[in-house]
């Protein structure tokens, strides 16, 4: 037997507009078998996984809209392009 439960992340912000995402869970009851845990963990795993993956491409969608606002689109992007490489600026 399982008890319903569900991973939820919330995002608010002064600038963009909120979120929520919730992923429905089953936990083992405490007397549940060691097979039905593993498979418990199993999914939390896997949905920790997809709930980042989703909560990556929202705050990256905003942080592009906040350029967008900001008008420093141009300077991140040369700013990404050299990441991790040694720039040096010439006179």
């Amino acid at each position: 037997m399982s008890n319903p439960a569900a991973i939820t992340a919330t995002y608010t912000s002064e600038t963009n507009a909120p979120f929520t995402l919730s992923l429905p869970q089953t936990t083992p009851t405490s007397t549940g078998a060691v097979k039905a845990k593993q498979q418990s963990l199993s999914q939390l795993r896997d949905s920790v996984h997809s709930l980042q993956a989703t909560i990556n491409k929202e705050l990256t969608q905003r942080m592009e809209e906040d350029n967008a606002r900001a008008g420093t689109a141009a300077v991140d992007k040369k700013e990404e392009e050299n990441y991790g490489e040694e720039v040096v600026e010439e006179d």
